[in-house]
């Protein structure tokens, strides 16, 4: 992430400077756009090093693993931000479009373009393990896209003279912009609220563990996610049966979920319960 933090950075500065330089809105909204890249980089990578530092307090038992989330609610926020910025811009150079040359759009476009691709490579593998990356990388492939539109928006300047290429890409790029910040707020959003992660039924696994030998209530299920990759389940079971074996068996219907990190109590009959499984395994 250092290396690909350091490339997102030249090529800022670089096109931040053309942008103001030659008045263009489109560069100005790639700009903007690989800002958010860079603040979700660090942000990202502070992150992802506090998870793994852990947390000696006892007052922070989970460590400072909801860093990354946290950290994408803000890539979130700094996307919309931009992108009604730039929106807010196209909309007041409509019917006095500024004429920007073409050539220097497509060179820093085309410089753009190569370094997105680069950092793209370098981030896509560890995407899949942090929400924070993840953001970082959702927002670079984005801007891959803007550079691209940049490119088009300089070719259609220098071929045709139509002044109005650069808003129309720059509103192409914020409204490409905006449903992937809504989808990375929602995702992280999601699991802050502890909700149920998504690819778990939880009625199917309430009906699994009701199917365990020996149990006939199952209550308190509770399926959440601390962050991608580590969600987390408690349930209390009421069974007659000994209660290690029930243990061992509840653990391996988990498991064979990819709910690993678990809490599960056993309890006597005379136990208070909200949920008595339909079939009773004696």
């Amino acid at each position: 992430m250092v290396i690909a933090a350091g490339i997102l950075t030249v090529f800022f500065v670089i096109e931040l400077t053309t942008a103001l330089a030659i008045n263009s809105i489109a560069l100005l909204a790639d700009a903007g756009h690989m800002l958010t890249d860079l603040v979700a980089m660090f942000m990202g990578l502070t992150a992802v090093l506090l998870a793994k530092r852990g947390s000696t307090s006892p007052s922070r038992t989970y460590g400072w693993h909801r860093a990354e989330v946290f950290t994408a609610v803000a890539n979130a926020v700094l996307l919309l931000g931009v992108a009604g910025f730039i929106l807010y811009e196209a909309f007041e150079r409509l019917g006095d479009a500024p004429d920007v040359p073409g050539v220097p759009m497509i060179v820093v476009a085309l410089a753009g373009l190569i370094a997105n691709a680069v950092v793209v490579f370098l981030l896509r593998t560890h995407s899949q393990e942090s929400l924070a990356v993840k953001g970082a990388y959702m927002e670079v492939v984005a801007d891959t896209v803007g550079s691209i539109g940049v490119l088009i928006a300089g070719i259609v300047t220098v071929t045709t003279g139509w002044p109005y290429a650069d808003v129309v890409v720059a509103v192409l790029v914020a409204l490409w912009v905006l449903p992937r910040a809504i989808a990375l707020a929602r995702a992280a959003l999601r699991i802050l609220s502890e909700s149920s992660p998504a690819h778990v039924d939880v009625e199917e696994l309430r009906d699994a563990l009701c199917a365990v030998d020996g149990v006939t209530e199952v209550h308190d299920l509770h399926v959440w996610t601390l962050v991608p990759g580590k969600d987390m389940v408690t349930a209390h079971l009421t069974s007659s049966r000994d209660s290690a074996q029930v243990l061992d068996d509840a653990r391996a219907v988990l498991t064979a979920r990819g709910l690993d990190h678990a809490t599960v109590q056993v309890e006597p009959p005379d136990s208070a319960a909200d949920c008595e499984c339909e079939s009773q395994n004696r």
